[in-house]
């Protein structure tokens, strides 16, 4: 497949459904090879096999991120199929809702192990290869919840400031090196985890779907949902030969906000 990413590896986690699922097809629509790796290997293969009838060269494979020996194995696989990593997106997370005093330990753990320490392993496992090449492309999925704090998300909300830090730090490492690492930071977005959200509000308060999802988008200043669709072309626009002068910055996508104007929140 032709576009402005053929020739080039990427890796994708959390590429099972929603966001990840999105960014897997808006790269390989793009020319690049993808690896879609998720803990969910049924809906991985769904993806990838969506992909190679589009066309695409695409292949899934099961990873917890949050496992150091699963990561090294995702890189192992993803090398014999790609042959190089030039993009890897992290994407894998999520987190349950509860307020603090409810907030358990285990969750709290969960949260800093999917959202932070994944992105940690995976971008360690990868990165090397792209020093060595002189090109490399990497984006967190992260959220505005990392850049602002919410309501009932504690655990979701330290997890994911502590990927926009990672990736300010890490990106001062990479300066000059012909590698970048970029976040982007969505509003909620049409995926299973904000109807997770829905139904605990349902739960909680007694309203309709319809009621939860009009006190979510007002408390968080959103008139509609963001689409997995807005955050992908975000991702792609990170991943570009053009994108390479961004690095360290966190891009703030909210509802109706295409990519192409979306405000990048600098350090």
């Amino acid at each position: 497949m032709t576009g402005p990413l053929a020739g080039r590896g990427a890796v994708v986690t959390g590429g099972g459904r929603g966001i990840g699922a999105a960014i897997a097809g808006i790269l390989a629509g793009a020319g690049a090879d993808v690896v879609v790796a998720a803990r969910t290997g049924d809906e991985v293969e769904r993806v990838a096999e969506s992909l190679r009838a589009a066309g695409g060269r695409a292949w899934s494979t099961s990873c917890d991120v949050t496992r150091e020996g699963s990561v090294h194995a995702l890189g192992e696989t993803a090398r014999e199929h790609l042959g190089s990593i030039d993009i890897l997106v992290n994407n894998a997370g999520g987190a349950t809702s509860a307020p603090l005093t409810r907030l358990t330990l285990d969750e709290w753990d969960r949260a800093l192990a999917v959202n932070a320490t994944g992105t940690f392993l995976c971008t360690r496992e990868f990165v090397l290869e792209m020093i060595e090449r002189r090109w490399g492309r990497v984006v967190n999925v992260a959220s505005v919840a990392g850049l602002e704090g919410a309501k009932y998300v504690a655990h979701y909300s330290a997890a994911k400031h502590a990927v926009i830090g990672f990736t300010r730090s890490v990106a001062l490492e990479l300066g000059g090196t012909g590698v970048t690492i970029n976040a982007v930071c969505p509003a909620y977005v049409d995926t299973p985890m904000t109807e997770h959200t829905l139904a605990v509000v349902q739960e909680r308060t007694g309203l309709t779907r319809e009621g939860a999802l009009a006190a979510v988008l007002a408390s968080a200043g959103q008139e509609r949902l963001v689409t997995p669709g807005e955050v992908a072309e975000a991702v792609l626009s990170l991943c570009l030969d053009e994108a390479g002068a961004a690095n360290g910055q966190a891009v703030v996508l909210g509802p109706g906000v295409p990519a192409a104007a979306a405000t990048r929140a600098r350090p």
